[in-house]
């Protein structure tokens, strides 16, 4: 038999969509109710120095209080009334009147509810802490799960429903309501500053000044596109710079391995370090409850130290390969360039001073939301404000100085195609949040199957150090990204277990946060289901089994380094 077999191209694996794989984690997560009981615990304040070095406090879950939802135990509780009424010291610490509790004595046993001991302030949690499992009849776990179909106001919560009920949960300090709206403002006002030109202008004058410079050109580079991904989420914006940086970084005597890294990967290392980025910091800080864009001077300093050892990294690689080609594994692909490499080289792009002028514009509002959150507690109103007027400022400054013939339409126009581009990012965001709904809800005081896992995963890692913890959950996001390639589509689906999970293993949300964007970000620039990376290799005519060759060591690297920082975040006890 012939060994003519056809061998999978990897680089055209067609992937589910992001709603896809969650409509999918959401049918899963139904099923899981009907397995899994649910499950509660008990919360309590604790406090902490947060980013301005002032005491904040928090609600954490208390690991020790976890109990599976059982039904009421009616005669132990109706009883232990019976004593309270007759007990005035008891009833006077509590500060309930002996008259509620005989009222609620005098409708009987049988009509005894749990609502009825809220209403005097005898909660679930005060009975728990008063009388343990006592309070319930432990002969059956019970579960929480949705209906198929149904609303709050017809019959329950639906599953099918979770797109909605996700999208209106929250209010506009949090997720979902006002995350997705921050993304939409935010999406509108890069689309206005895209469609001013400035930024394709700067990083296009930014190369021409960096010709003769081959040495410093990889680094500067290498930083200029890592700034990009770490403000504004820089991926596919990467794709048409690619078609004039390969060519370029070939011209320089380099290979198109090194045009891929000095552009996707470079952006994808400032995603994985950003102290501010919109699209991935924000969302997961958002679903875990922790200041938007707080920690930023940890993660200010992460991203320099981080960008400048990958941009070393990749000179090192760079060099070997300028003093002698032959050792490039796409030298054979690059021929293609090299052949057209003076007609591609020589484009130029005007840099005029209406972009300058935006460019600065951008830099001073930049500065504005940086001083904000971290001197004024800015927050995702104030953040999304500021962004709106930046994207404002530059249309205004495009029209005057007539950048590419905009008129006031165009900022108009651009402002609703950014956003639109972003809207679903914005509607991931409503679909995280169904997800918790269907899980019967993010309340730790409120029975849910969320609760049970997490539980039963604090066990796992509840005899190991907080670091190995934090560590686990580093791993397990860098695998994760293997498959779910979107930012906030992996917030979505990770953050809301992974941020209780943090209160289990004894280290912030904070760092579970940093142990998300470290594993999405880094992992971007391997994994084959990336439609950015599979689109900027297209363009450098680079087959995605040579590109694994060389990025599996440099992914190894990145490993090592966001290894380092975890356990330096864990150490300092970053919040």
């Amino acid at each position: 038999m012939a060994a003519t077999s056809k061998k999978r191209d990897l680089t055209k694996m067609k992937t589910p969509h992001t709603y896809v794989i969650i409509f999918g984690v959401v049918i899963m997560a139904w099923i899981l109710t009907f397995l899994i009981p649910a499950g509660k615990f008990s919360t309590e304040e604790v406090a902490y120095q947060d980013a301005n070095g002032e005491t904040s406090t928090r609600t954490v879950l208390r690991q020790d209080t976890f109990r599976y939802d059982y039904a009421l135990d009616k005669g132990f509780v109706y009883d232990q009334l019976e004593d309270l009424a007759n007990d005035p010291a008891e009833l006077d610490e509590l500060g309930i009147a002996k008259e509620d509790v005989e009222a609620v004595l005098a409708e009987g046993e049988a009509n005894l509810t749990q609502s009825q001991l809220d209403e005097l302030s005898l909660t679930d949690d005060v009975l728990y802490d008063m009388y343990g499992n006592k309070i319930y009849d432990t002969s059956e776990k019970l579960h929480k799960t949705a209906r198929v179909w149904g609303t709050d106001d017809f019959g329950g919560f639906g599953f099918l429903n979770f797109v909605f009920e996700g999208l209106v949960s929250g209010d506009k300090y949090g997720s979902a309501v006002g995350i997705a709206a921050l993304i939409l403002v935010v999406g509108g006002a890069f689309g206005i500053i895209m469609r001013t030109g400035a930024i394709d202008a700067g990083i296009y004058a930014f190369i021409s000044k960096t010709k003769g410079l081959e040495r410093l050109a990889i680094p500067l580079l290498f930083f200029a596109f890592s700034f990009g991904g770490a403000t504004f989420g820089m991926a596919e914006e990467v794709i048409p710079f690619s078609m004039v940086m390969v060519p370029f970084v070939i011209a320089l005597g380099y290979d198109s391995i090194v045009a891929v890294t000095v552009t996707y990967v470079a952006s994808q290392v400032g995603n994985a370090a950003s102290w501010m980025s919109p699209f991935s910091v924000a969302v997961a800080q958002g679903i875990a409850g922790v200041p938007v864009l707080s920690g930023a001077t940890f993660r200010l300093i992460m991203w320099f130290v981080i960008t400048a050892l990958s941009a070393g990294y990749l000179s090192l690689y760079a060099e070997r390969i300028r003093k002698n080609p032959l050792k490039s594994a796409v030298y054979d692909s690059d021929e293609y360039f090299r052949t057209h490499i003076e007609k591609t080289a020589e484009e130029q792009k005007p840099f005029l001073l209406g972009h300058k002028l935006i460019l600065v514009e951008m830099l001073a509002v930049l500065i504005w939301i940086v001083w904000g959150v971290t001197q004024k507690g800015y927050y995702i109103p104030e953040i999304a404000s500021q962004f709106f007027v930046m994207g404002l400022a530059a249309g205004i400054i495009a029209v005057i100085f007539k950048l590419d013939d905009m008129g006031v339409n165009d900022i108009a126009k651009s402002f609703q195609s950014g956003a639109a581009d972003l809207a679903g990012t914005a509607i991931v965001v409503g679909m995280a949040k169904g997800i918790l709904l269907v899980l019967g809800g993010s309340e730790p005081t409120m029975p849910s199957a969320l609760n049970t896992i997490l539980h039963s995963i604090g066990n796992l890692l509840s005899n190991v150090p907080a670091i190995i913890g934090a560590w686990a959950m580093y791993i397990f996001q860098s695998l994760f990204n293997l498959v779910v390639t979107s930012n906030s589509g992996q917030a979505a689906l990770t953050m809301p277990i992974m941020a209780p999970l943090a209160d289990l293993v004894g280290v912030s949300r904070q760092v579970a946060v940093l142990a998300y964007q470290l594993g999405a970000g880094f992992v971007d620039a391997f994994t084959p289901v990336s439609a950015s990376l599979i689109g900027v290799l297209g363009v450098a005519r680079i087959e995605w089994a040579k590109w694994a060759k060389f990025q599996i060591k440099m992914q190894g690297f990145f490993f090592v380094l966001g290894t380092i920082f975890i356990v330096i975040a864990v150490a300092i006890g970053l919040q």
